[in-house]
């Protein structure tokens, strides 16, 4: 499954304006969605990183961190903002990043890691909605889906 950069090589346009509104207020910001057999799905607040080419979330130990090491299956979702009403959301799975890699990208985060474990946010697809004002209904649509599945 593609990371971010493979994501951005394959559409470049959709991806920066997608990292524009996770990035919206400075911070990376976004509402992650989990799901595990037999459970209904969680949604949490979380802060997310494009580091290195890899979209990026420290998961402390949580319902939603058992979630990912059981399933696997996420949706991210950028903070909506009412004043601006673009949405951006990704969905695919989650890699567990390795020790080196977790060091590296804990040490920029913006929050003390401790030893939360850090995740990559592969993309099997990626949606932008775009309005020109709140009251333009329906969002304008830019879907991009992965043609490969691992």
């Amino acid at each position: 499954m593609p990371s971010w950069d493979d994501f951005a090589a394959e559409a470049p346009e959709l991806a920066r304006k997608g990292r524009d509104l996770l990035y919206r207020t400075g911070a990376g910001e976004a509402l992650l969605a989990t799901v595990r057999e037999g459970e209904p799905p969680r949604i949490h607040p979380i802060t997310v990183g494009i580091v290195d080419g890899g979209l990026y979330g420290f998961i402390l130990p949580s319902g939603k961190q058992r979630d990912l090491e059981v399933d696997g299956r996420y949706a991210l979702h950028a903070y909506p903002d009412a004043n601006a009403p673009h949405e951006f959301t990704v969905r695919g799975r989650v890699r567990r990043a390795d020790e080196r890699r977790r060091t590296a990208i804990g040490a920029g985060w913006t929050w003390t890691v401790g030893d939360a474990p850090a995740y990559e946010f592969l993309i099997e697809e990626a949606i932008l909605g775009e309005r020109a004002s709140r009251d333009d209904w329906p969002p304008r649509y830019t879907t991009w889906r992965s043609d490969r599945s691992s």
